[in-house]
């Protein structure tokens, strides 16, 4: 089937229903074509070299930051998102694109690495390798911060990426591969292919693809990582959350507050390192709740933030909504907040450790606030979720909070801010557990596209020392394991 005889599908404005625009529906062949001519591209990316693929990555990075008003519009429009959320995700974006185009060399170029007295007459070298062809399944809820995680890194590292983004915004993938053909017109080295699940199964399953960078829910990247076994295909995988957040005596409350609501409603709670959980100590709860109770009251759905971008995900935020109010207390919001496709805030109480609201990710704004005697109970129960992505802690004991922010089983955790670690690029993003594995951003996202290349060099022959041979004498491995006990037969404290 060629180009023009593919199937369509329609993005639509999540607020209204209207029709965006109709792009096609790549099938495995149309797939298949695209992987072939990112494999050619992959290999001249290559060959150019950290400096050429800066300069180039450079460019795009310009192109982009001209053309935020239109990237900008694009997501406002596909995920119903304010222009000002659409405005810091993107410039985020731009940012992490800048430090790993500028960062590569250093992180994965050739450098010796000391080989040791055992092996004293070999020059030995470590490097970092591209891999060829990565494939990108994006989501919808941050379609420019979060795929570029992966397509900024992958590019630099000196691949070529296939992107395929969500159903939900295929105009926002679709125009950052435009926007990069302007900066690096000669070989397609960043494109785009749109469709629905069949189309993302496609780019995991085929064979010329050598790493996918997946984002989306735990059910999902089980059946990627299925098509992506076919082949060995190693993946990268971010799978949401349930994260907490803990509140600790000597906190500055109303800056807590702040957070907490921001983190847990921001994006209409379409967050993957949202806030869902909120850990209070006893001391500081009821002054907490009643910061947190203000300022949600002044928070409104369509003028703070947009719709519910997927439908399907109303019918969760429900049930979890009935969930938590048929057990807890509802402080702001109920049942009532939901009037699709938007959703008010709903702030719950007292709500049980083992229900559906606190257990699963709901991905919504909605949070629940459980009292607790002391920070150790706050930490335990933050603990005891098969998620591990994210967490935050508020407290005024600088030493306790980094304490349990190492101790909080989490990817990363953020002191005193909110979901801050995002905007740091040397800082690797990514979870445990049900919340996936691998990482993008820093120089772990860097290397997470990459294949290391070690070289050994025999500068000269080792006299009386010729182990690997069949000719070596027992005189020879007398000496070795002489030299070995002095060096490691000591017991050392």
């Amino acid at each position: 089937m060629s180009l023009t005889e593919l199937e369509t599908f329609e993005s639509l404005d999540p607020a209204t229903g209207e029709v965006l625009a109709s792009y096609p529906r790549h099938d495995a062949a149309a797939v298949r074509a695209a992987v072939e001519r990112a494999t050619e591209a992959a290999r001249w990316w290559a060959e150019l070299g950290f400096q050429e693929r800066k300069r180039r990555l450079l460019d795009y990075k310009a192109v982009l930051t001209r053309n935020l008003p239109r990237v900008v519009a694009m997501v406002s429009q596909e995920t119903g998102k304010p222009e000002g959320d659409a405005i810091l995700e993107t410039a985020l974006a731009i940012t992490h694109l800048d430090w790993a185009a500028r960062k590569a060399a250093k992180v994965l170029g050739r450098r010796r690495v000391a080989s040791g007295l055992v092996a004293m007459n070999m020059a030995a070298t470590l490097e970092y390798l591209p891999l060829g062809v990565i494939g990108v399944i994006g989501p919808w809820n941050y379609p420019v911060f979060t795929p570029m995680g992966s397509i900024g890194y992958a590019l630099a590292a000196g691949n070529a990426v296939v992107f395929k983004p969500s159903e939900y915004t295929p105009g926002v993938g679709v125009l950052l591969a435009e926007l990069f053909a302007e900066a690096v017109p000669e070989q397609p080295v960043f494109q785009a292919v749109t469709g629905l699940g069949e189309t993302g199964a496609a780019l995991a399953g085929d064979p010329g693809v050598k790493k996918i960078a997946f984002t989306g829910s735990a059910a999902t990247a089980r059946r990627v990582m299925a098509a992506c076994a076919q082949n060995l295909t190693p993946m990268v995988a971010e799978c949401g959350g349930k994260d907490a957040f803990i509140v600790d005596a000597g906190a500055d409350l109303g800056a807590a507050a702040d957070a907490a609501l921001w983190g847990a409603m921001s994006n209409s709670g379409q967050t993957c390192v949202g806030v869902e959980r909120v850990y209070a100590v006893d001391s500081v709860y009821d002054e907490f709740l009643r910061e947190l109770t203000k300022r949600a009251q002044q928070v409104k759905a369509g003028e703070h933030y947009g719709p519910i971008t997927m439908p399907g995900q109303l019918d969760i935020i429900r049930w979890h909504i009935d969930d938590a109010t048929g057990s807890g207390k509802a402080i702001v919001g109920g049942p009532e907040s939901v009037r699709a496709p938007f959703v008010d805030p709903v702030i719950v109480t007292d709500v049980p450790e083992d229900s559906r609201a606190v257990r699963e990710e709901t991905f919504g704004p909605t949070v629940t606030v459980k009292r607790v005697a002391d920070v150790a109970e706050a930490l335990e129960k933050a603990n005891a979720s098969a998620y591990g992505l994210a967490g935050t802690i508020f407290s005024g004991d600088r030493k306790r909070a980094m304490e349990l922010a190492r101790r909080m089983l989490t990817g990363m955790t953020a002191i005193n801010s909110i979901i801050s670690f995002a905007g740091v690029p040397a800082l690797p993003f990514g979870g445990v557990g049900e919340s996936g594995f691998g990482r993008i951003h820093g120089a772990d996202g860097l290397r997470e596209f990459t294949r290391p290349k070690a070289v050994s060099r025999q500068r000269f022959a080792m006299p009386g020392m010729n182990l690997t041979s069949f000719a070596r004498t027992p005189a020879e491995l007398d000496r070795l394991v002489k030299l070995v006990t002095l060096l490691h037969g000591r017991r050392r404290g």
